[in-house]
């Protein structure tokens, strides 16, 4: 059997992987920022429309990856991406990011996503913390303003999930094809509570404080079932539960995400109360959602008691993050158990040890990855790379480092 080290070395050499591999293949010299599409192949689509989710991701990993290795052609990177997010995704009309443009950079769909307003804040941030660029500042300002302002329901609190380019109410809510047409979801939540959170680390008024323990409140009140310690996904306006599944990805994605914004605002009432609803969070992940092959699986359809044991190369990189976290926090072995056979996975079915970065979806049954993109409108270096970073942090947390 093939070993493979989870260790602050191996991953610190795997984040450097990454962020070459990104390099090294998705800068669009043609027409400027970076390709919409790299195939399962390495083939660069040139005609790829490009979207937010990807670019903001994009910005914001070369932003951090620049403070975490102090190096010059990251910082060089992260530019690139802040220049082009500015140019092609910024209102300057309406204020705010609309969701995507052609290969050469004309609107193809200009709705104003929550989510997506909501990464632009986090990669707004980072940058700002790697730059000192005010124009940075005034832009995650501006956008959390502007989501205050629109996308905040301030009868049944937490937030809409989409509007026209012009903020009106539009019918189609869907962040994906995949997705319930619901005006409230975890999902956008979730990464709502990482912007602010990355905001009130930059920016620390009262009125993001207000916002960011608001989201906090959202989730202990209405998006975690405490019953069962999984997240409901899908809302009405008035957070009656229209969830059809659970996501394992997403319930350890937020076990650690919650603690973060939690250290963030730094208050020993709001550490009481959220330190054992996260960790349940990690404990009931870890004890259900483990497949044959120690994956983390990626769903499970309630109604029909369906488990689905694909492995999306996302879930996994949260899992490594949560579950770390959750050793760092109790210093139980189980977790740490469960983060190298994690890691083991990983390396066995998703990484791609001949052209580089992370199949999106593998299964170990029959050792074969479905051809999806390694570059796209949701493929950016944001979950493995940021993965990487954070465990490295954790090592060092815990003394491993």
């Amino acid at each position: 059997m093939e070993i493979f080290a989870f260790d602050s070395r191996a991953i610190s050499t795997e984040l450097d992987n990454i962020g070459q591999w990104w390099l090294d293949n998705t800068a669009d010299e043609k027409e400027g920022g970076f390709v919409g599409e790299i195939d399962f192949f390495g083939k660069v689509i040139p005609d790829a429309n490009k979207g937010i989710i990807q670019n903001s991701r994009i910005l914001w990993f070369y932003s951090e990856k620049a403070l975490f290795s102090g190096k010059e052609k990251y910082k060089e990177a992260a530019k690139r991406a802040f220049d082009y997010l500015l140019t092609y995704f910024d209102d300057k009309e309406f204020g705010g990011a609309i969701w995507e443009v052609s290969a050469t950079g004309e609107q193809v769909n200009g709705k104003k996503q929550t989510y997506a307003q909501s990464f632009c804040i986090y990669a707004f941030s980072a940058y700002y913390k790697l730059t000192g660029d005010e124009t940075a500042l005034e832009k995650a300002k501006q956008y959390f303003e502007l989501t205050e302002k629109h996308a905040r329901d301030y009868i049944h609190g937490g937030y809409i999930e989409a509007y026209t380019k012009q903020w009106q109410v539009i019918e189609d809510l869907r962040l994906s094809d995949k997705d319930l047409n619901a005006p409230k979801s975890m999902n956008t939540h979730l990464h709502v509570l990482e912007a602010y959170s990355a905001l009130y680390a930059i920016l620390p008024t009262a009125e993001v404080k207000e916002a960011l323990i608001h989201v906090l409140d959202i989730f202990e009140q209405h998006i975690i079932n405490q019953e069962n310690n999984h997240l409901r996904l899908f809302f009405d306006l008035q957070w009656n539960d229209q969830s059809l599944t659970l996501s394992y990805g997403h319930d350890i994605e937020a076990s650690w995400l919650i603690w973060e914004a939690v250290e963030i605002l730094d208050d020993e009432a709001i550490y009481a109360k959220f330190k054992p609803i996260i960790l349940a969070l990690a404990d009931t992940c870890l004890n259900e959602s483990i497949g044959k092959h120690k994956q983390v699986c990626d769903e499970y359809e309630i109604a029909d008691n369906i488990r689905h044991e694909e492995s999306h190369w996302w879930v996994q990189a949260e899992a490594l993050v949560g579950f770390l976290n959750a050793y760092y926090l109790t210093n139980e072995r189980r977790y740490l158990d469960s983060c190298i056979e994690i890691w083991f996975f990983i390396q066995r079915y998703h990484k791609d040890h001949f052209e580089g970065e992370w199949h999106w979806i593998s299964s170990a049954d029959n050792n074969e990855h479905n051809p999806q993109y390694k570059v796209g409108f949701w493929k950016a270096p944001y979950h493995n790379g940021r993965a990487m970073m954070e465990v490295v942090r954790l090592f060092k947390a815990i003394g491993k480092g």
